[in-house]
């Protein structure tokens, strides 16, 4: 097959085997339709969708102060929305293109793709990727697209301007989203497909990728004003439950859709997704109740998205002891980031992006490499790859993505921050970015 993951599992990171046209020749077959698969891929892809609108908009919007709950509601809204028009220009294309590529050969199709599916040029209703219509396919990854730029935008709540988020987005979607993606997904020849990179839905191309870039967003931006020394808590924790339990939910289409069928790789991936996430949660819990006393409703919400964070790059290799150790490592190492890194650090990450979404996906990502391991319940390594070889690739490709995303990031933020200016002024800030930005309330009072 195209990749020497594929010889862990035959299933593993499927989700792009097709975009090689090599692969109906290494098949010897024509692909046909099944239609069960497809159904399955139809459902996971609303799933996947259903993650960010609404489940993202409000397990996010619950946490930010009732001033800036249709902000939040709104950048997510409107990112689903640009986000759907650019794959189609040109995402797709550039993400999944194959064209000029070769395995072993490093050249400028190693890390973006092509032009020849520009607006989705011969994406018909005949075309195939594996054995479900290709338009399902690219809406699938569509949905990845749409869901990683409305991520970042937790880390710098309460305080960027909506146009400057609009330009941001768009940008960062196009210089760093699409090249990640296609250097991890992209076949032979993209550059950490051809290391032997496990990424099975996104735990480097989706979570470090947004955590870093909403590092140093927030950064970049500054702090809160007010903050660390005035309280700004929640204003709807029942919102912020409820976005948890959507994208919980919502995440068995992200993980056990990553499998492009409804076969033995999307069911392991359905119950290591499961087992990881309900052990973060009360690892989480746990670690909050031993540290301060009490288990918060917020923590083990968070630990539940910290642990559903770290199992998705391993969903399609580990096996149920590498889902428990994922989870529980999860959980209170993505506290600790959360609480006091960030307190000692005094970065104003608003809603913990970086804390859960990049050291989760870095957890994820690098424990990848070793409960893929046969002897540890998971699915085997390639032929003559051991565990520290595994661990190590893991290790190139989290490094590759924490450096081009956060240099990347903070060019584009730094270039509109000169030009058009990324920050509310103070008077906006204080009102609220539902009124300054939107002429709206959330709520009536």
């Amino acid at each position: 097959m195209m990749r020497r993951n594929l010889k862990v599992a035959a299933p593993v990171l499927t989700s792009v085997l097709a975009l090689a046209p090599t692969l109906a020749l290494a098949q010897e077959a024509v692909p046909t339709l099944n239609s069960g698969d497809t159904a399955w891929m139809l459902t996971a892809t609303a799933l996947v969708l259903f993650m960010t609108i609404p489940g993202l908009a409000l397990f996010y919007g619950g946490m930010v102060r009732a001033k800036n709950v249709l902000s939040i509601l709104m950048q997510c809204f409107a990112i689903t929305a640009l986000m759907t028009v650019l794959w189609v220009l040109y995402g797709y294309s550039l993400a999944f293109s194959t064209v000029g590529m070769e395995q072993g050969v490093v050249n400028l199709n190693s890390f973006i793709g092509g032009f020849d599916k520009v607006l989705l040029g011969g994406v018909t209703r005949e075309s195939l990727t594996l054995a479900i219509p290709e338009t399902v396919f690219a809406t699938f990854q569509m949905t990845f697209a749409i869901i990683t730029p409305a991520l970042i935008v937790g880390a710098f709540a309460e305080r960027m301007k909506f146009s400057a988020l609009l330009l941001f987005m768009g940008i960062w979607f196009t210089l760093v989203y699409l090249p990640i993606a296609h250097m991890v997904w992209g076949g032979n020849g993209a550059l950490m497909w051809d290391w032997g990179v496990i990424d099975f839905a996104g735990g480097t191309v989706v979570h470090i990728n947004a955590g870093i870039a909403g590092l140093v967003a927030a950064l970049v931006l500054g702090k809160r004003k007010g903050y660390p020394t005035t309280a700004m808590p929640p204003h709807n924790l029942g919102y912020t439950v409820i976005g948890t339990s959507m994208l919980w939910v919502g995440w068995f289409g992200f993980n056990a859709g990553s499998a492009v069928a409804a076969n033995e790789s999307a069911g392991m991936a359905m119950l290591v997704t499961q087992v990881a996430t309900a052990t973060a949660a009360l690892a989480w819990m746990f670690a909050e109740w031993i540290s301060h006393g009490k288990a918060s409703v917020l923590g083990i919400a968070s630990g539940a998205v910290a642990g559903l964070v770290a199992i998705t790059p391993a969903s399609g290799t580990a096996g149920p002891l590498g889902a428990l150790a994922i989870g529980a490592s999860a959980g209170v190492i993505c506290f600790l980031a959360s609480t006091k890194l960030k307190r000692k650090l005094g970065y104003d990450d608003a809603l913990d992006v970086f804390g859960v979404h990049a050291v989760g996906g870095i957890i994820g990502a690098l424990l990848t490499g070793v409960f893929a391991a046969a002897s540890l319940g998971g699915a085997g390594l390639a032929e003559g790859v051991t565990i520290g070889g595994q661990l190590w690739t893991q290790t190139k490709g989290v490094l590759v993505t924490l450096v081009y995303t956060a240099v990347v990031s903070y060019i584009i933020l730094k270039l509109l921050d000169l030009t058009i200016g990324l920050r509310v002024n103070e008077e906006q800030e204080t009102i609220g970015l539902d009124l300054s930005q939107h002429d709206e309330r959330g709520y009536i009072l």
